[in-house]
């Protein structure tokens, strides 16, 4: 994680940006506009991906943060059996589903991939207050 300082760098949380725009995209139109349920599913699993990644990074440790992490790729999953109902009731051309299940499944394996990152180069601390320059008397 080494230069990374704020959460929209990470790559996993950009392509899970993609995700989210394309999964509001396609979930207003036609009759997937008109399944209040599944498109309110769907598009909180898709904010849900993106939320935890930001949540994690502001976290305090590394444990929480991949504890996060695991949330967002869990989430992932969810809006790729999401796309399969989408798909099976026609809500969603063969075309729209491939595309938004390529940015779900990319985003799960960027994940895998940070986490087993995080898990293999543990640090005991992620932030230092040596180098905090914050003001306590305010």
């Amino acid at each position: 994680m080494a230069g990374i300082t704020r959460f929209e760098e990470i790559e996993a949380w950009k392509t899970a940006r993609q995700l989210t725009n394309l999964i509001y995209k396609v979930s207003e139109q036609g009759r997937f506009a008109k399944d209040f349920g599944l498109k309110d599913q769907i598009r909180r699993a898709s904010v849900s991906v993106m939320s935890n990644i930001a949540e994690g990074f502001e976290s305090r440790t590394d444990t929480q943060f991949i504890n996060f992490l695991g949330h967002a790729k869990a989430s992932s999953g969810e809006v790729r059996a999401q796309l399969y109902i989408a798909l099976d009731l026609q809500y969603i051309s063969q075309e729209q589903f491939a595309e938004a299940y390529e940015f779900a499944d990319k985003t799960s394996r960027q994940l895998s991939r940070f986490m087993n990152y995080l898990e293999s180069n543990p640090r005991s601390r992620r932030f230092s207050e040596d180098s905090a320059d914050y003001q306590t008397d305010v």
